[in-house]
C-alpha cells in the first residue's frame, strides 16, 4: 500500500466536501470552493469526517494515481480552510516592489521591456489570489496567498521568474529562505 495513499484526511469544521459521478470532488470552505477532476479508477469514501482512498489493483500506475488522489484532495481542503501563501524578498539597490490597486508593481532595474522605455513591471493579481508587500523591511517581502496550492505556487514563480537571483551580487527576487550559490567575481590580471 502507498504510504501516502492509505492516510486518512480529517475533514475540519465548516469544510463540506461532495464527490459527484466520475469522481469530481468538490470542496468548500470559509476561502472558497475548488474542484479537482481526480482519476475514476480511485474509490474515495467519506465516512462522517473522514475521506479514504482506495486503489482497486496493485499495478504500476493504480499505485502512483493512489498517493496523488489524496494528495490533491487534502491539498483542497487544506486550502479551503486553511490557505497556503509562498514568500518571496527582493535583494538588491533601488529593486523594490509596491500596490497598485490590486496589481503589483516591481521595480527591478529594467530600462527597457519589449523595446519601449519602462520603469514598473505590472503583474496582475488573478482571481482566489492576494498579494501583501512589506516595503519598509529590508529585504522587501511579497507574499502570495491564495486557497489553491497550484496557483500559488505558479504566480510566486511567474514573479520570482521576472528577475532571478544572479550568482555574483545576489541581487534579484528569491524564495525565502532559498540559498543562492554565489561565485566569485573576475580577479586581476595576475604577474
Amino acid at each position: 500500500m502507498s504510504r501516502i495513499g492509505r492516510m486518512p484526511i480529517t475533514i475540519p469544521a465548516g469544510v463540506e466536501v461532495k464527490v459527484d459521478e466520475g469522481n469530481l470532488v468538490t470542496v468548500k470552505g470559509k476561502l472558497g470552493t475548488l474542484q479537482e477532476q481526480v482519476s475514476p479508477r480511485m474509490t474515495i469514501k467519506i465516512d462522517g469526517p473522514v475521506i479514504t482512498v482506495e486503489r482497486p489493483t496493485d499495478e504500476k500506475e493504480d499505485r502512483s494515481l493512489h498517493g496523488l488522489t489524496r494528495t490533491l484532495i487534502n491539498n483542497m481542503v487544506v486550502g479551503v480552510s486553511e490557505g497556503f501563501k509562498k514568500v518571496l524578498e527582493i535583494y538588491g539597490t533601488g529593486y523594490r516592489a509596491t500596490m497598485k490597486g490590486k496589481d503589483l508593481l516591481l521595480f527591478l532595474g529594467h530600462s527597457l521591456v519589449n523595446g519601449a522605455p519602462q520603469t514598473a513591471l505590472t503583474v496582475p493579481q488573478p482571481e482566489g489570489i492576494t498579494f501583501e508587500v512589506a516595503e519598509k523591511v529590508v529585504p522587501i517581502t511579497i507574499t502570495v496567498k491564495g486557497a489553491d496550492k497550484q496557483q500559488v505556487g505558479q504566480i510566486a514563480a511567474v514573479i520570482r521568474g521576472k528577475r532571478p537571483p544572479e550568482p555574483y551580487h545576489g541581487k534579484g527576487i528569491r524564495y525565502q529562505g532559498e540559498n543562492v550559490r554565489r561565485k566569485a567575481g573576475k580577479s586581476g590580471k595576475s604577474k
